[in-house]
């Protein structure tokens, strides 16, 4: 490679490494040409990327920001998957795909700024979408609410039963 081609693509990189607060570095050792090309298509469709690095570039793009400790995960060959938003959903779209077809083994990667370890993974991957764990906390939020309510509404109920009966027994 060139050295402005070099240079090109560590300003790409980190940019993407900039714009996205949250990427998985995989091992793609034995994916195929046509298995790339699905993760791809799938990837897309959800509004994530998948770039193959080479490790010295990556690690010059990474040099000024990122952790110490994601340096070394940059061995072997490497992909990056980036999470624009939702990066829950990319770990679990990963570990579908590498479940299916046993090729992406996942290094580590960095999720909201904090670097992840391998170990990780599957414990993100398993957690529930965003949109579940806001509605969780709108509902615990809501639920003192709701008691006070129902205790404030009680007598009034009560007291209408109440009537009720005097009523029928009348």
């Amino acid at each position: 490679m060139k050295r402005e081609r070099k240079e090109k693509s560590v300003k790409e990189l980190r940019d993407l490494f900039r714009r996205n607060r949250s990427f998985y570095l995989l091992d793609f050792k034995n994916m195929t040409v046509a298995q790339s090309v699905d993760l791809r298509k799938i990837l897309r469709k959800y509004s994530y990327s998948f770039k193959v690095v080479k490790n010295r570039l990556a690690l010059r793009a990474l040099k000024e920001e990122f952790p110490e400790d994601l340096r070394q995960y940059f061995e072997n060959p490497t992909a990056v998957a980036f999470a624009p938003q939702d990066p829950v959903g990319l770990a679990r779209i990963l570990k579908d795909f590498s479940t299916q077809n046993r090729v992406l083994a996942v290094k580590g990667g960095i999720l909201e700024g904090q670097v992840v370890a391998p170990e990780r993974f599957d414990e993100i991957s398993l957690l529930p979408s965003r949109e579940v764990l806001l509605a969780k906390i709108g509902n615990l939020m809501a639920f003192p609410l709701i008691k006070l309510l129902r205790t404030w509404q009680a007598p009034l109920m009560n007291l209408g039963r109440m009537l009720n009966q005097l009523k029928t027994k009348k």
